[in-house]
């Protein structure tokens, strides 16, 4: 109960020996820093280039490429790069105006880095990722393949598995995203209760304390979350779960394939009297 594969499918996930087989789920945020710092131990991260990007920053098969042509192609507009007309496929774009605040930066092949983006380490982000402009990367975070960090969203201590997409406004905070979940805009995962103490989580009739002041939500694959939706801290849904737009979750275990929505006459509407 509550262990990772109730909640992902990892076997193609980069990262999955940071999950454990036989532990709770959130365990995984417990040894995200010393996996990071192992991580980063062979230098893999940008190494000297780091602080603001003044011109376009083109990675190539982990080497910085110069005489490259950024530009617009394809169907959708996509960022590709060019040297002398030749396409450099897979190589990863860092666009002038975004702000690397740390060399423990890790970026897969196809990623693109949007102007305004502040992304601090240590962070491992995956293939074909996007990290859209005003998006702040807080550090101590995994980014899998095919995901998005949108634009205003805030994300720190956290995991999202391949495909998981925060496109807008959100706030992730010492959570984890299952494979192709979507947050939609203005969703807050939230991750510290206001009362002292550590977070419990209710599983079935047992609260199960995490041991942790602070945790998020831990969504499981294909989670969907309506617009302006809140988590509470110790939120845990199994995968495709479904929670309507403006409703705030309270703290609990809910299981695979749930779904949360306001509940029938719970608004107050009236008319107002009102003078010309």
């Amino acid at each position: 109960m509550l262990e990772p594969q109730e909640f992902f499918a990892l076997e193609d996930f980069e990262h999955r020996e940071i999950f454990s087989d036989d532990g709770f789920v959130w365990s995984a945020l417990d040894r995200l820093q010393d996996y990071l710092e192992t991580l980063f131990a062979a230098g893999t991260g940008l190494g000297g280039m780091t602080g603001l990007v003044e011109k376009p920053l083109v990675i190539f098969e982990g080497e910085a490429a110069e005489d490259v042509e950024v530009k617009a192609t394809g169907p959708k507009g996509s960022l590709q790069a060019f040297r002398d007309g030749a396409l450099l496929d897979g190589a990863s774009i860092i666009l002038p105006g975004a702000y690397l605040a740390d060399e423990r930066i890790r970026i897969g092949a196809g990623t693109v880095v949007e102007p305004g983006a502040y992304v601090n380490g240590p962070v491992a982000i995956g293939n074909d990722t996007e990290i859209r402009q005003g998006a702040y990367v807080r550090g101590d975070c995994i980014v899998g393949n095919g995901c998005v960090v949108g634009h205003t969203t805030e994300i720190k201590a956290s995991i999202m598995l391949d495909g998981a997409k925060a496109g807008h406004f959100a706030y992730i905070g010492d959570s984890i995203l299952g494979n192709d979940v979507n947050l939609g805009a203005g969703t807050k995962l939230a991750n510290l209760k206001m009362i002292p103490g550590t977070v419990s989580v209710r599983s079935e009739k047992e609260m199960v304390d995490t041991g942790r002041r602070k945790i998020g939500a831990i969504l499981g694959d294909r989670t969907e979350t309506g617009c302006n939706s809140v988590t509470s801290p110790g939120t845990l849904m199994g995968p495709r779960s479904i929670v309507y737009p403006g409703v705030a979750v309270p703290a609990a275990h809910y299981p695979r394939g749930t779904v949360i929505m306001p509940k029938k006459d719970s608004l107050r509407i009236h008319e107002m009297k009102l003078r010309d």
